[in-house]
Parts: C-alpha cells; structure tokens; sequence
C-alpha cells in the first residue's frame, strides 16, 4: 500500500479560446496567457487581450505575457522575499515596464507602430499567504481565501465608453496600472479577461460571481490529469451556455493550493 503523501502544491488549468464573432470573421484568437510555478509554492500567471483594433494585436499580447513572466521568473525570489508590500508593488511595475518595452521592440521590429500590438495585461503573484495583482485595461483576478471570501483584486478599466480601454502600449498604461497585495490564507485564483468578465462578475459592483467561480476551483483542485482538464475547460469555453452571452475571445486561468 503506497501511504506517501503528496507535498503542498498549485494545480492550474489554463486555455485560451477564439470568440464566436472572430470564428465567423476568420480571424484568430487575439488572446494571450502564461503561467509557471516557481520554487516555493510561488505561483505566477499572465493574461492579455489583443486590441481588436491592433493589427498585431495577438502577438503584442503573446509578447506581453511571455515577458512578464520571464521577467519574474528569473529573479529567484522565495515566499520571504514576498512579505514585504513595497517589495511585491516593485516586482509587478518592473514586470508592467519590461513588457511594455518588449512589446515596443517587437513593433519595432516588425515595422508596426507599437499601437498596432496593443493589448491589455494582467499579471498575479501568489503564494499560499499572500496574492498580487498588476492590471492594465480590462478583465479581472479574483481571489478566495480559506474561509470561502471571494475578492475581486482588480476591477475592468473600461473606460469612458463601452468597448474602451487602456492599452499596454499606451503612452498612460503604467500610471493607469492598477495593484493590489491581498494578505490572506489563499486557496483559489483566477484571471481572466474582458470576454468572461460579464459572466463572471456582477458590473453594478465588482463583486465576483461565486456560482462561476466556485465549481471552477472545485475543478481546478481535482484537475489530476493537465491535459484532460484543458480539454475539458477549452470544452467549457466553447459551449453553448457561454456563446450565448459572448462571442468574444476568452482566457481563463484558474489556480487551486492544494494541501
């Protein structure tokens, strides 16, 4: 009999999926997400939404969250390192501005303007102590602790007008920022980005929508084959109980702490 216990530990289930209305149209899907476990139980995730607008909006966003998990990932920072907030604040804006100016070479590169990679970005650090957030234009990262709070971290910049918003690349995104250190048990995070947000939040105040959220951390926390429950939340995305109320590109994160 195998009496051996499996060690404390992050399981995450994570898919990118191409709206309805980008199906129809023929063009691909302008989201973006990266993810990695660090040593010490650090979970670091990223998610970006191309602009519509952007004719390299899927690459500025593929760019962006590739680069802000590099950036993060190679400091070898531990749970110690996290206690302090300034520290966390710090960490997140030097992720936001080395993305930023990934995004800005890559136009160079490609002879674009940078507005023509734009895209929103989401970064979240988190630890079984502790979650932050750095948020630049639309979606949102939510958190529950161990006795079932469910917390919005950050709120969709939506902008003065319906379907507007700040963009990575924009000359403001870095003072627009948003961020947050919550200081609590964790058990569950999510990110996600503006497609899912109607579904997963109620608008009138931010709160986050605990039928939505709840059964997917419950999914999360028994995800034991990764490849099955990618099928399986890509499945989730596509069905019809989610196009019906969206046919816009959507991203998912989810991140259960496992004792």
């Amino acid at each position: 009999m195998n009496t051996s216990k499996r060690r404390p530990h992050w399981q995450v289930v994570a898919a990118s999926v191409c709206g309805t209305s980008h199906l129809k149209n023929k063009q691909l899907c302008q989201d973006a997400h990266h993810w990695q476990i660090l040593p010490d139980n650090i979970l670091v995730v990223a998610v970006a939404d191309g602009a519509g607008s952007a004719s390299m909006g899927k690459v500025g966003a593929m760019v962006a969250v590739e680069t802000a998990i590099e950036n993060i990932s190679i400091k070898e920072i531990s749970r110690r390192t996290l206690v302090d907030d300034s520290a966390v604040r710090s960490l997140l804006i030097e992720a936001m501005i080395f993305a930023k100016k990934a995004v800005e070479e890559e136009a160079v590169a490609c002879e674009q303007h940078s507005s023509d990679l734009a895209s929103t970005l989401i970064i979240a650090v988190a630890t079984p102590e502790v979650v932050a957030v750095a948020q630049i234009g639309d979606g949102v990262a939510v958190a529950r602790d161990v006795q079932g709070n469910l917390v919005a971290l950050t709120t969709p910049d939506s902008g003065e007008y319906i379907n507007e918003t700040v963009f990575l690349t924009s000359p403001t995104a870095l003072d627009a920022a948003q961020l947050r250190v919550w200081r609590q048990a964790i058990v569950n995070v999510g990110v996600l980005t503006d497609g899912l947000q109607m579904l997963a939040l109620n608008m009138s105040v931010g709160a986050p929508h605990k039928p939505f959220f709840f059964p997917l951390f419950d999914f999360a926390a028994n995800a034991d084959d990764k490849t099955v429950a990618k099928e399986q939340l890509v499945r989730f995305l596509r069905s019809e109980r989610i196009t019906q109320r969206t046919d816009d590109d959507l991203t998912l994160i989810v991140a259960a702490f496992s004792n």
